[in-house]
């Protein structure tokens, strides 16, 4: 009985609900330990992304979606202080999310409004550089900062596909009955240090050298192809990145919403009176 009661309840909203298939295309940018500003278009790369929206009313909505993007730094882009460290990385990241969206004003009634939004996402990286030679090198299995080596019980393997919190806000506009374009930032809270694989601190060169190998070493300090770098590996324990600071990653960007249920939707006149929906005999 409760659940046909919910559902009594619920029917009217879903009647006059808005469905929308949203499309995106900007840029992504990170924020860690190779790039301190928290938000930049140094260094961005194109981001895209698709995903459908349901309209509970004018105000609040629900959306899911996937994105893609590709985001990286280099310390020769770096402060001064930190260009002769020398470390680079880059990434492509693939996102899953659901999100919870707040219209201030409603857009069937108002040709523009300020929105904001959160939720929860899932995403993918796996974080790369290029050695001397320009060959491509996946960071994580070289344990660069000891990761998972016995030597190092509390340097934890970080996982590729983590959890993140997706939030922002942006403004929008109808361009009409069925099209909105949109102009959003959304930051995402991460809760590892390692999507630059750059967290802690230097790790002892012979250990690593013989649990990993060369490459291990090469890509894990590469000050000496700097002239302004030391030859000399750092010793142990000197400080490589900085752990109480998470790695963030954004896109920004337009987003285009066209609505594929509107038959119950109000309309703007272009004089901006709202028009009732026509009786049809």
């Amino acid at each position: 009985m409760k659940k046909f009661l919910a559902i009594a309840l619920l029917l009217p909203a879903m009647l006059h609900a808005q469905w929308h298939v949203n499309l995106f295309g900007g840029f992504s940018n990170y924020s860690g330990d190779l790039q301190n500003k928290m938000f930049t278009t140094d260094e961005s790369y194109g981001a895209v992304g698709a995903g459908l929206q349901y309209d509970f009313t004018g105000h609040i909505s629900v959306l899911s979606g996937f994105n893609y993007g590709h985001v990286g730094a280099a310390d020769k882009y770096n402060k001064p202080d930190l260009q002769a460290r020398n470390l680079s990385f880059q990434t492509n990241i693939f996102e899953c999310n659901v999100m919870a969206e707040y219209n201030i004003f409603d857009i069937s009634e108002k040709r523009f409004t300020p929105y904001s939004f959160a939720g929860i996402a899932v995403y993918h990286f796996n974080p790369y550089a290029y050695d001397t030679l320009g060959k491509k090198v996946y960071l994580k299995p070289l344990s660069t900062e000891g990761e998972g080596l016995p030597q190092y019980p509390d340097s934890k393997p970080y996982s590729l596909t983590q959890l993140a919190i997706p939030f922002g806000a942006g403004i929008k506009f109808r361009i009409t009955d069925n099209v909105i374009l949109a102009y959003e930032v959304g930051f995402r809270k991460l809760f590892t240090d390692y999507l630059d694989d750059v967290s802690n601190r230097y790790v002892d060169e012979t250990i690593l050298l013989n649990a990993k190998g060369p490459e291990a070493v090469e890509m894990a300090y590469r000050g000496n192809e700097v002239k302004n770098g030391s030859q000399a590996y750092p010793v142990a324990g000197t400080v490589r990145g900085d752990p109480k600071s998470k790695d963030w990653y954004y896109f920004s960007g337009i987003r285009i919403s066209v609505g594929i249920n509107n038959s119950n939707h109000k309309s703007i006149d272009r004089k901006g009176v709202i028009d009732c929906p026509k009786r049809v005999i």
